[in-house]
């Protein structure tokens, strides 16, 4: 870390350009919010799915907000650090991210920590660090000053807390699809927990953030939360409590099913309400109303949408006349842009399932959500005389973030947050359009 204190006292005074053209209004009704997250890691890509500086520009008169994705936790001091700090610090990423508000003022950039990206550990002392980070005032304040020292140090304008507490444990199928649903039957409080401080943990949760809305507070820093997906809301937050102390707190209401997680068994990766023959809280409906029923104020919410879906391998018993399907055999090959098994960024997908008709060039069926209330899905069978793999996806796309910013507009919440930047089409793959699905989240709200 030695790198950073130089860096910080030769950046701290930043002068304000002149005559630097504005750029066009922010086409955002009703001052909604519209979050970006930019992941960092996506530099690391290759050909057309790395995402550079330059790639970042054509979103930002869309966003209000922009989180960089992620800042880590350092084990032996429980501070706040770079992830990268080669990247981050060394090549001067985060100075030139927040230097971007010389050009678009209005833009707020916030510096996240977590995210699932800060991993260490396994089972149960996977991310052990960030719940040791609150069991203690003396942690607390080192981790509170040293986030001060590089939020403000670098000109970000607040911190992001996508903090990386246990998720819940996923349940295993027994004997039959529809006996596995039926077991579904409870809401959050049915799932099996994984810490048993969690209480504690809950209230010292609420105290970091009461810490450091205070210390934050006399430099107008923000100070936020992300809700990651499959950590159980009503185990870790105490909503009505965290609402004085957050400027917002943003629900990652999706990935309520992965390969990683669910390898036999896949679904939608971010319904918007509540499905037949479903678990009942594994929806963005549901998430909403605990939150609101909690006490937390809807013009402090925001809705995460992502940009990508997710992917299994179909095995060749697939029985996919209903939906979840049947007959998975864990996570879809990488994509040639993200490379990672179970994922594919929009571009990804869409080339594969456009084109007319009910099977695209590609072999790809693809299923419209016309009821709005689930997501799309596409499938391809496998192909015993070719040994070509079978492949199920259930997708975001332009259609179903239009349906969830409408919904957000009509529960009068704060506004949206894209996850992320990196994986919508930010090169106009699709349609010749740039960032398509974020564009048609902005025109829904």
């Amino acid at each position: 870390m030695s790198a950073i204190v130089p860096l910080l006292l030769a950046t701290a005074l930043s002068g304000v350009a002149l005559g630097i053209p504005q750029p066009p209004p922010l086409p955002l009704p009703n001052s909604k919010v519209v979050i970006c997250n930019y992941e960092t890691k996506s530099h690391l890509r290759e050909g057309q799915g790395k995402f550079e500086l330059a790639n970042l520009e054509p979103a930002l008169q869309y966003c209000t907000h922009l989180i960089y994705g992620y800042a880590a936790i350092k084990e032996e001091t429980l501070k706040l650090v770079p992830l990268n700090e080669q990247f981050d610090v060394i090549k001067d990423n985060y100075r030139q991210v927040t230097n971007l508000k010389i050009k678009y003022p209005r833009l707020k950039i916030l510096l996240s920590v977590g995210g699932n990206d800060d991993v260490s550990g396994e089972g149960a002392e996977k991310n052990l660090k960030y719940r040791q980070v609150l069991e203690s005032s003396a942690h607390r304040l080192a981790f509170i000053n040293s986030a001060h020292t590089i939020v403000k140090g670098f000109g970000f304008d607040g911190i992001d807390l996508a903090w990386e507490f246990p998720e819940t444990k996923p349940k295993k199928i027994k004997s039959g699809f529809k006996k596995f649903w039926s077991s579904f039957k409870k809401t959050f409080t049915g799932e099996t927990v994984i810490d048993e401080d969690a209480d504690k943990h809950r209230d010292q949760f609420t105290s970091l953030l009461r810490e450091l809305k205070s210390t934050f507070k006399p430099d107008n820093l923000m100070v936020t939360l992300t809700v990651l997906p499959n950590v159980n809301s009503t185990v870790y937050y105490d909503p009505r409590a965290i609402a004085p102390n957050t400027d917002f707190v943003i629900l990652h209401a999706f990935d309520f099913y992965t390969p990683e997680r669910n390898p036999k068994l896949a679904d939608f990766p971010a319904p918007l309400y509540d499905l037949i023959d479903r678990r009942p809280d594994e929806n963005v409906d549901s998430w909403v109303k605990y939150w609101l029923g909690k006490g937390f104020p809807a013009n402090k919410l925001i809705l995460g949408i992502p940009t990508y879906g997710r992917t299994w391998k179909l095995d060749e018993d697939a029985k996919i006349d209903t939906v979840p399907p049947e007959g998975l055999d864990g996570a879809g090959p990488p994509g040639p842009q993200t490379k990672d098994a179970g994922i594919l960024s929009y571009p990804e997908i869409c080339v594969r399932v456009q084109g007319g008709g009910n099977v695209s060039p590609q072999g790809y069926r693809k299923i419209v959500d016309v009821t709005k209330r689930r997501g799309s899905y596409a499938y391809k069978l496998p192909n015993p005389d070719t040994d070509e793999e079978g492949i199920w996806i259930g997708y975001e796309d332009p259609d179903s973030a239009t349906n969830k910013a409408t919904y957000v507009r009509n529960k009068g919440l704060a506004g949206i947050a894209l996850d992320d930047l990196t994986l919508d089409d930010f090169r106009g793959v699709c349609t010749r359009d740039k960032y398509s699905i974020l564009k048609a989240a902005v025109a829904g709200l």
